[in-house]
């Protein structure tokens, strides 16, 4: 039997997420340590499970499938495909990097002091995140799919519950409110989503007989499983509006500002970056595999929603006072690219979607940490509490203008390369759309140069007069990021060979080609 590699990259954090909690507890620093080396070594795993994997081979990869619940159909199913291959690479890359941000997030406020922050659950909770994300991505049974994509909200109903921002204005009980209420708001709104899934997964096996994914697919190809158009239509909303509200899509978005706001820098990046990614990741694997005909038909009104949240995030992003809400609204702006790009049914709009999905959590994850270690020195996330800061804090400042610079899709940083991809393939089918679409662009450049000018540059507060710059720690987490930017900016040729095969069985999969280019139009 060969090594279960898939297993194995989901079960060593799981396994590091167990021995971290039970770390003693005043081991705070070994806890930290062991949580680090576990991500890496998980990075490791990851980094095998991209180089085994062969663009050109079969669909999915490394599989693996066990009888789990005999009765029912369930099986123990995994095997990835390009997408899930970056999406995983994804989530082991950015994890160590969100450890490390957080290293004294947790730490107790106070020396001696008996308001414990519980450090080891912190790390342990943050693991136990990544294990159930990178299992979601290597599920091809849709219940096993479906129980990890459920059960990853606990974890992070802790994670921002728990753990908040430090960094909020009024009393501490005002400050626990908010953050409990963000935390209750995020679990309501991804249960109900998820508890419309569940009806749905309960009538896919009514209807199929089973869970597997590909036996499905297969059958639904080869003509032996036939679903009624009214069947196949209420089953893909209710995978849709699950996937929606993890996205977020507009109007299910609202916990999304919440739970970033009153989460720490690394947890929200662990949010938007990581764990919201699920989301998108399943329109494409489960939505447009399970139900080409449905997909087809909710294509015109999902285009409209997401070309919604992409105007709405960038317009509410422009009106903020405070940084980590606004990145929030920027990020349902992206989502909305995301989406728009996985239903334009071409395969620039679906490639560059799934590269929008890897970059915007490198870009992501750049900007939110930096200006993390930025509210940290200051105590404030309100933007009007700075300025000056790049005469006194250089590095710190230039790296937060890369990191928004990349989140406006500058030409020669990552994120550029993928929405000029979901523009195209959006252009090419639904030209109205497309061109409505790129006035996000605009907004764009409206938030990101107007929160850099008005932290960074101008007369050095008194507040932030004494600001030091990046430390080692923190040069380490951002530098990183920032060169991937650059690279995957200049050079995208390894991420797209190994997401465009997928893409286009993807294509076949709903029976779309690509429109050809109208060249009398153009004369």
């Amino acid at each position: 039997m060969s090594f279960p590699l898939l297993t194995a990259t989901a079960a060593l954090p799981a396994i590091g997420a167990i021995a971290t909690a039970a770390v003693p507890a005043a081991r705070r620093t070994a806890a930290k340590w062991l949580a680090l080396l576990v991500s890496l070594a998980t990075l490791v795993l990851a980094v095998v499970v991209l180089v085994r994997f062969d663009p050109d081979g079969d669909r999915y990869q490394l599989t693996e499938s066990h009888a789990w619940i005999k009765d029912f159909g369930v099986r123990y199913e995994l095997g990835v495909d390009g997408i899930a291959v970056a999406l995983i690479a994804l989530t082991a890359l950015l994890i160590p990097f969100i450890i490390l941000a957080g290293w004294h997030d947790a730490d107790p406020l106070e020396t001696h002091s008996s308001r414990w922050r519980p450090t080891q659950g912190f790390f342990a909770l943050i693991l136990g995140v990544e294990a159930m994300v990178i299992i979601s991505f290597e599920a091809t049974d849709v219940f096993l799919f479906y129980i990890f994509f459920e059960a990853m909200l606990i974890p992070m109903y802790f994670l921002i519950g728990g753990f908040g921002d430090r960094a909020h204005a009024g009393s501490d009980e005002h400050a626990a409110a908010q953050r409990s209420y963000a935390a209750v708001k995020f679990l309501l709104y991804n249960l109900v989503g998820g508890l419309i899934m569940l009806a749905a997964v309960i009538g896919l096996y009514v209807v199929a007989g089973n869970f597997s994914l590909q036996e499905i697919a297969e059958a639904r190809a080869n003509g032996s499983l036939d679903m009624a158009t009214n069947t196949e239509r209420w089953l893909f909303l209710g995978f849709f509006f699950a996937f929606a509200v993890k996205a977020p899509l507009w109007p299910l978005h609202t916990w999304l500002p919440n739970a970033m706001g009153e989460a720490t820098a690394p947890v929200a990046v662990l949010i938007t970056a990581v764990v919201d990614k699920v989301g998108t990741f399943a329109m494409l694997r489960f939505c447009l595999q399970l139900f080409p005909e449905a997909s087809k038909w909710a294509t015109p009104a999902i285009l409209v929603l997401a070309l919604i949240s992409i105007i709405y995030g960038a317009l509410l992003a422009v009106g903020q006072r405070d940084i980590k809400r606004l990145v929030a609204y920027a990020s349902i702006s992206h989502f909305g690219f995301i989406i728009m790009g996985i239903f334009a049914m071409t395969s620039q709009g679906q490639s560059g979607a799934t590269l929008y999905m890897v970059n915007h959590g490198i870009s992501t994850a750049a900007l939110m940490l930096v200006a993390g270690f930025l509210i940290s020195r200051r105590g404030s996330r309100l933007i009007a509490d700075y300025g000056g800061v790049q005469k006194v804090a250089p590095v710190l400042a230039g790296t937060f203008l890369i990191g928004s610079l990349a989140t406006l899709s500058l030409p020669g940083l990552a994120p550029f390369v993928s929405e000029f991809l979901v523009l195209v393939g959006t252009f090419a089918r639904y030209p109205v759309i497309g061109i409505i679409a790129t006035f996000g662009i605009v907004l764009a450049a409206l938030y990101t140069l107007v929160l850099y000018q008005r932290t960074m540059t101008g007369p050095v507060k008194p507040e932030v007069s004494a600001m030091p710059d990046l430390r080692v720690r923190e040069l380490a987490v951002v530098a990183p990021l920032i060169a991937l930017l650059i690279f995957l900016g200049v050079y995208p040729k390894p991420l797209t060979d190994i997401v465009n095969p997928a893409v286009r069985q993807t294509m076949s999969d709903v029976h779309q080609k690509d429109p050809k280019p109208d060249v009398e139009a153009a004369k």
